[in-house]
């Protein structure tokens, strides 16, 4: 999850120059790893997609230049960049022409290979928007993936991905803000499955269950294995024998868990608690989070290896700030599932309440909107939804950007600028009702603490302030 979708592979013996290498990178939002030498490299390759491989041209046991042929062969895609000692020019431009992009020469000056991999990374944005854009040009652009309703070039990406890995059993990571929509992309990557109708689908919402009870959960236990052990319960994993579990929330994991989660990835084994034989899972594993699992690693809450066994194809949902263009498209799904569960007759949503939605921020996301039309959908008198059928919070929010945005038209300030106010006033009413508990406050926003404590900055809101109640 690197800010710009970036990865980055460093291959150097000397340990200083990995550690400063992505140091540097890190601090520039590129998703940096490292290892020392060739082999564990190309074994590395095979478990992720990097982007950008930087080796060094001098190494034991494989040279930089018999990486590059083997990176080349095995992963056309993968740009290379070449780190040679200086005067070694001539070896450098072998390396270009068996396919290595560019070369840096030592000692790695920062802003030279800032500047080389920004070079790179904007040549593939462009190159990914050119696929993208080509392919909504020559085809349907859909509206509709399984039950996940979008119709941005954001979305269809997504849609693009859930078709590619749903033939395989490759392990899905799935990352965005509360109430964007994670559960019905794990549904729709099980749903595209061949087979998908015989083979289960099962859930388990991680953050929900104490630690002392999700073990026993996922892997089942034995009779007597603690107290309340009454019989023997078969797990999560083995209910989902075949077909897909997804485990919702897997940041709330704990050490000791994350070391089994770790097992079933790499071995596909367990142990039922209080049992000694070992079982097999056949199971493809879809985890999702809020959280940002490389801010958790940093801090010690979240191991470096589980990660990058779960990160095997990423899908990042985006929020739906960022997608507006599908809120009319949502609004209509939501306005024909709940008049219908209600037995009313609801022809759609007038202009003017259709730009009240398209004009709030939406920090519980879709969840957050479809709550507001199912509420519109009970409340509203005729055909057809208004404006004052819609929560106050959005009129209020809509009421108090519009003197702001006039503001910012005469005087010339931003857009940026005039959000910021009711944004900040959003936090503080929701900090004020959870009585200052942050992460209460920060359920409240559909947003993880993370981000809260981000924004408090951002506005001036006093970080340090502790809880009231």
């Amino acid at each position: 999850m690197s800010q710009n979708g970036i990865r980055i592979l460093v291959v150097d013996d000397d340990a200083l120059v990995r550690r400063s290498l992505c140091e540097v990178l890190s601090f520039e939002g590129y998703a940096c790893s490292s290892v020392e030498e060739g082999t564990e490299a190309l074994r590395r390759l095979k478990e992720i997609p990097y982007d950008i491989l930087i080796s060094d041209m001098k190494m034991p046991r494989m040279s930089g230049l018999d990486l590059l042929r083997a990176v080349k062969a095995q992963f056309p895609g993968v740009n290379v960049i070449m780190v040679t000692g200086f005067g070694s020019i001539d070896t450098a431009v072998a390396a270009m022409r068996l396919g290595a992009v560019d070369y840096i020469t030592k000692p790695i000056i920062d802003d030279e290979i800032k500047m080389v991999i920004s070079r790179i990374a904007e040549k593939k944005k462009l190159l990914d928007e050119n696929v993208y854009l080509r392919m909504k040009v020559e085809s349907v652009q859909r509206q509709k993936c399984c039950d996940i309703i979008g119709k941005s070039l954001k979305m269809q990406k997504i849609y693009d991905l859930i078709g590619v890995v749903a033939a395989t059993k490759t392990t899905v990571l799935i990352s965005g803000e509360s109430g964007t929509g994670k559960r019905l992309v794990a549904h729709a990557i099980h749903l595209s499955a061949p087979g998908a109708e015989q083979r289960p689908f099962v859930e388990v919402s991680c953050g929900a269950l104490p630690e002392t009870l999700l073990e026993g959960e996922l892997f089942g236990h034995v009779k007597g294995a603690f107290t309340g052990a009454i019989r023997d319960r078969v797990g999560r994993f083995e209910s989902a024998e075949g077909g897909t579990i997804f485990l919702d929330e897997i940041d709330a994991f704990t050490p000791a868990l994350q070391v089994k989660l770790l097992r079933v990835l790499q071995e596909g084994e367990f142990e039922r608690v209080g049992e000694t034989r070992t079982r097999k899972a056949d199971v493809r594993i879809v985890a999702a989070t809020n959280q940002n699992l490389e801010e958790l690693i940093r801090d010690g809450k979240f191991r470096n290896d589980l990660y990058y066994r779960l990160n095997i194809i990423s899908i990042e949902i985006p929020p739906l700030r960022d997608r507006k263009e599908d809120i009319s498209l949502l609004v209509e799904h939501f306005i024909e599932k709940h008049a219908r569960d209600l037995k009313k007759t609801i022809n759609g949503i007038s202009d003017e309440a259709l730009q009240k939605l398209l004009g709030y921020s939406w920090p519980g996301n879709i969840r957050e909107l479809e709550n507001a039309i199912e509420r519109a959908c009970v409340l509203t008198r005729g055909v057809m939804i208004q404006t004052g059928d819609l929560p106050e919070n959005i009129l209020n929010s809509a009421e108090k950007l519009a003197p702001a945005v006039g503001t910012a038209g005469t005087n010339g300030g931003s857009l940026k600028d005039a959000l910021r106010d009711p944004e900040r006033k959003l936090i503080v009413d929701a900090l004020d009702r959870a009585g200052w508990n942050k992460k209460e406050a920060a359920r409240a926003l559909g947003i993880n603490r993370t981000t809260l404590y981000k924004k408090m900055s951002q506005f001036g809101i006093d970080v340090s302030r502790k809880r009231t109640s």
